[in-house]
């Protein structure tokens, strides 16, 4: 895991008219975040022993393109994925993060759509990161740019869809990634690490497949307070971050914010990383 340090930075940016993403002054406490997104193969092994052993229940298998460990996992929904943080912090003797009462006594271990989540930010275990703390992490230290690394794309740099006539700053070839064993048959994801690192010395915060975050899809930023903010209140969609390999420049840039899909969805485009607080 990386260190992302304290501080202010600005959330959103003005550069290609989002609506959705007026600049705003944010403070996160410092964190740490997995430098790589989960893999299908860490993903299988806390799947399977949280199933046996710790009385976990998963509604989706989850899959690994061509089955391959060092894949990201993908087709895995919020509330999978928040269950699976919570086995993470078990196996590593950590204290569980997310519950189902609001006096954090019973650790979520199953349910879906229609159970009511709580966390506990004060438990040391794994999480989703906040949606202020995945920007915070994608910009790797660099303010106001399109990108981890600035504000031109190529498919040098990210598993993207490159739409060239689109977009000014997109300069990557037409259609899938073609770079390394991506290829171009769905899903399209490469293995984890395959492109440059940011600031922070995180891989795939653009592209390759969408993060799920913590917070409830809501405007304006900063709910409810614009220091360690953790989003709308209630909602009808969990937010996703970093676009994905079937996904343009637009919706690869590091303020893009994805919020069309309900949390009991899963998709081939959609996979996580995990945090923890310090």
């Amino acid at each position: 895991m990386a260190l992302i340090p304290a501080g202010w930075f600005t959330m959103g940016d003005t550069l290609d008219g989002s609506v959705n993403a007026i600049p705003t002054n944010i403070y996160v406490s410092a964190f740490v975040m997995d430098v790589n997104l989960v893999t299908f193969s860490s993903w299988q092994n806390v799947v399977n022993f949280a199933s046996s052993f710790l009385g976990y229940s998963f509604k989706y298998a989850g899959l690994g393109k061509n089955s391959a460990a060092n894949q990201p996992v993908q087709t895995v929904d919020w509330f999978d994925c928040v269950k699976w943080c919570n086995a993470r912090s078990q196996l590593s003797s950590l204290t569980p993060v997310y519950y189902t009462d609001a006096g954090f006594t019973q650790v979520f271990t199953s349910g879906n759509s229609g159970t009511t989540v709580y966390q506990n930010l004060a438990a040391n275990g794994y999480r989703l990161p906040t949606e202020a703390e995945w920007e915070k992490a994608a910009r790797g230290g660099l303010s106001g740019r399109r990108f981890p690394w600035g504000n031109l794309i190529s498919e040098r740099q990210a598993n993207y869809y490159g739409i060239t006539n689109g977009y000014s700053y997109d300069r990557a070839p037409n259609g899938y990634n073609s770079i390394g064993s991506i290829g171009g048959t769905s899903p399209a994801t490469s293995p984890v690490g395959s492109f440059d690192v940011n600031g922070y010395g995180l891989y795939d915060m653009a592209g390759n497949v969408c993060e799920w975050c913590w917070d409830w899809y809501g405007t304006p930023y900063g709910q409810p307070s614009t220091i360690n903010p953790t989003g709308a209140s209630t909602g009808s969609y969990r937010v996703e971050r970093g676009g994905n390999w079937g996904v343009d420049a637009d919706g690869s840039r590091c303020a893009f914010r994805n919020y069309g899909f309900n949390p009991d969805y899963a998709g081939s485009g959609i996979g996580f990383r995990c945090v923890r607080g310090l």
